[in-house]
């Protein structure tokens, strides 16, 4: 069975010898920015009786526990990758006149 390979891939196949060992002292802070990069911490916040059994029912209907879900919210919000449909149809719409 052949494997096919995203662009991605590819291109770390095509370049493969190109890359260049880690000293050790390199491999050992790459682990380092990475484990501290998965590192999670415990918030407490406050958020309406309303808000949060919202929260419940979509991530039920997403099939992830609701604290996964916030978690994820918060992130996309902050690595810049959370998009409100409703305001992208908008534009879109109004690009279209």
């Amino acid at each position: 069975m052949k494997t096919t390979l995203n662009d991605f891939e590819q291109s770390i196949e095509d370049n493969a010898e190109k890359f260049v060992s880690l000293s050790t002292a390199e491999k050992n802070e790459v682990e380092s920015i990475i484990n501290a990069a998965n590192k999670t911490k415990n918030i407490n916040i406050r958020i309406s009786a309303y808000d949060i059994e919202k929260v419940k029912q979509i991530s039920t209907d997403e099939g992830i526990p609701y604290q996964t879900f916030i978690s994820s919210i918060i992130h996309k919000y902050i690595t810049g990758k959370l998009v409100d449909e409703k305001a992208v149809l908008k534009s879109m719409e109004l690009l279209r006149r």
